[in-house]
C-alpha cells in the first residue's frame, strides 16, 4: 500500500519529493539510478522530512506527469519508460513515478555522458558510479560476464587445463553418495571446459578466459579472501589474519576451515550418542562464502573478507546485488548469476547446489539451530551476511556458574582425546569403575584418574552419592 511506504519512509528504492524540482536533474538522477539497480518510485507530493502528504495541485496533475514523462524522455539513454500514476491520499492527489530496473544498462543522462552521468542508488541516495560499477553495468547491458570475457594477458597452458579437469572430477567424485555414483563419474575434458566457457576455441586455437585463471593460478590481485579473527564485536584488535589466494575452489575451503577453527564446537547427548556441533550451523557459513565468492563483483578492487567477531561472522562480497534483485527477492530464492561461468564449474563440482536455493538453505538451517536468522545487507556498493553467533548462557546452559573463570567458554571442545573417550565410556556404564576405565583404554590408573580430575574441574563430570554404590553424571544440556 502507498499509503505504507510512505510511512516507512525514503529508502534505497523509495524517494519524496515536495514538487516536482525546477532544474530536472535533480530528479533524473534517481530516475537513472533507480533503472540502473532494483528500481524504485519518485513520490511526488510528500515531504521529504515530515512524511506529510501536501499533495500537488489537482488542477495540474496530468499536465505535470506529461511534462516528468516528456523530460525523462529527453534527458536519459537509453529510453527509460516509466510508469507514471496518481494516487488520492487523505484526500490530496500525490503523482507516483516508478522506474523498473533496466536491461539496457547503463542508463545515463544525456547531457553528461556515460562517463558522467551514470548514477546508482546506494542506500537511499543517488549517486554517481564509479569505474567499476560502469563497467559492471556495461556487462550487464550486453548480457556478458567478466569471467566468460578472453583473458588477453594470459596464455593457453594445457597442464594447468588437466589439473583443473581432475580437480573437478575429483570434488564430483567425493560429492557422489554411494560406491555406485562414484564410479560413473566421467572424466572431465578440454571439451568439457570450452562448453562451459572456461576455454575458448578461437579458429581451432584455445585461449583462457578470465574464468580460467580465476580456477587456477589466479593472477587478479583482489581475487582472494581476507579473514581475520577480531577481539570483542568492532574492527579495532586483530588477534589472527589470513590471506586466501589461488584457484577460487580452494580459497572457499581454507576460509570455511578458518571459521571453524575460530568459533566454538560443542557437544549434544542424546542419550548414549554424543554429538559435536558447531555453534552455526556449517552449511550457512560454507554457502555464505560460496555466495560471496560466486556473486562478486571481479572488477572492484576489493576481496571478499571474512570477520570472526565475539557475536557473529561478517561476510562481505565487493558489488551490489546483480541484476536488479532485492533482498527481499533472493531470500524468496530469486537468483541472478553474475559470473556464470563460475557458477557453472561450481555446480558441477556440488560447490553449488541449484540456483537460488542458498539462501533459503542459510535461513533454514539457523531455524533449525534455534538461533538468530542471518542478517542480509547492502553496504554501499558491497553485500553482507551476518551469521550470528548465540550467547554462552545459550550453548552451555550446563556449565555450573561456579566453573572455573579461567576455563574457556568453549568448554566441551577442549576435552583432549583421552577425556572424551573417558566421557564416552562413562556415558555408556556411569558406574564403571577408574580400574575398569584404564583397561578399556590401555591406560594407568593414575592417567585415569588425572584426567577424571579434570573433567571434574571444569563441570562436566560430577559423582553422585559415595565411592562406592556411586555412579558418575555427565552434565548435557
Amino acid at each position: 500500500m502507498l499509503a505504507d511506504e510512505i510511512r516507512a519512509g525514503e529508502s534505497t528504492n523509495i524517494e519524496f519529493k515536495v514538487e516536482v524540482p525546477k532544474i530536472s536533474e535533480k530528479y533524473i538522477k534517481s530516475v537513472i539510478a533507480f533503472a540502473n539497480t532494483a528500481g524504485g518510485k519518485i513520490i511526488i507530493g510528500v515531504d521529504d522530512e515530515t512524511h506529510e502528504i501536501v499533495g500537488v495541485d489537482k488542477d495540474e496533475v496530468f499536465k505535470i506527469m506529461d511534462n516528468i514523462t516528456n523530460t525523462i524522455s529527453d534527458m536519459c539513454y537509453p529510453q527509460i519508460f516509466p510508469n507514471i500514476g496518481v494516487d488520492t491520499l487523505d484526500g490530496k492527489s500525490v503523482i507516483v513515478v516508478e522506474i523498473y530496473p533496466g536491461a539496457s544498462r547503463p542508463y545515463y543522462i544525456k547531457s553528461l555522458g556515460k562517463e558522467s552521468g551514470t548514477y546508482i542508488r546506494v542506500s537511499g541516495t543517488s549517486r554517481p558510479d564509479d569505474e567499476a560499477i560502469l563497467k559492471d553495468l556495461e556487462l550487464q547491458g550486453t548480457n556478458h560476464s567478466f569471467d566468460e570475457m578472453v583473458c588477453v594477458k594470459q596464455k593457453y597452458d594445457a597442464e594447468k587445463a588437466e589439473e583443473l579437469c581432475a580437480a573437478i572430477k575429483n570434488y564430483m567424485v567425493e560429492a557422489a553418495r554411494t560406491k555406485s555414483d562414484k564410479e560413473k563419474v566421467k572424466d572431465v575434458t578440454i571439451q568439457n571446459l570450452v562448453n562451459w566457457g572456461v576455454l575458448k576455441n578461437m579458429d581451432g586455437t584455445l585461449v583462457p578466459t578470465n574464468a580460467f585463471v580465476l580456477l587456477t593460478d589466479n593472477t587478479f590481485p583482489f581475487a582472494k579472501i581476507q579473514c581475520a579473527l577480531f577481539k570483542g564485536t568492532e574492527r579495532v584488535v586483530f588477534i589472527d589474519k589470513r590471506d586466501f589466494e589461488g584457484p577460487l575452489y580452494e580459497q572457499i575451503e581454507e576460509a570455511y576451515e578458518f571459521v571453524l577453527k575460530h568459533i566454538n564446537l560443542g557437544a549434544e547427548i542424546n542419550g548414549l550418542v554424543r554429538t559435536d556441533a558447531y555453534e552455526i550451523p556449517t552449511e550457512a557459513i560454507r554457502e555464505a562464502i560460496v555466495n560471496a565468492i560466486t556473486h562478486r563483483n571481479f572488477l572492484d578492487r576489493a576481496c571478499v573478507q571474512v570477520a570472526v567477531y565475539d557475536d557473529r561472522v561478517e561476510v562481505t562480497s565487493p558489488g551490489m546485488l546483480y541484476g536488479g534483485l532485492t533482498i527481499e527477492q533472493i531470500k524468496e530464492g530469486g537468483s541472478k548469476i553474475r559470473n556464470r561461468c563460475i557458477a557453472e564449474v561450481f555446480s558441477r563440482m556440488k560447490i553449488i547446489e541449484s540456483w537460488g536455493t542458498g539462501i533459503k538453505r542459510m535461513f533454514s538451517s539457523c531455524k533449525e539451530y534455534g538461533i538468530r536468522e542471518p542478517e542480509l545487507l547492502e553496504i554501499g556498493d558491497s553485500f553482507r551476511v551476518n551469521l550470528y553467533r548465540p550467547s554462552y548462557n545459550e550453548i552451555y546452559q550446563n556449565v555450573p556458574k561456579s566453573a572455573p573463570e579461567s576455563e574457556p567458554k568453549s568448554v566441551l571442545k577442549n576435552l583432549n582425546k583421552t577425556q572424551q573417550k573417558i566421557v564416552d565410556i562413562i556415558l555408556k556404564e556411569p558406574r564403571v569403575t577408574q580400574a575398569e576405565i584404564a583397561e578399556q583404554l590401555n591406560i594407568s590408573i593414575s592417567a585415569v584418574k588425572k584426567s577424571m580430575k579434570e573433567i571434574v574441574n571444569i563441570g562436566i563430570l560430577v559423582r553422585v552419592g559415595a565411592n562406592k554404590g556411586g555412579y558418575w553424571q555427565v552434565k548435557d544440556k
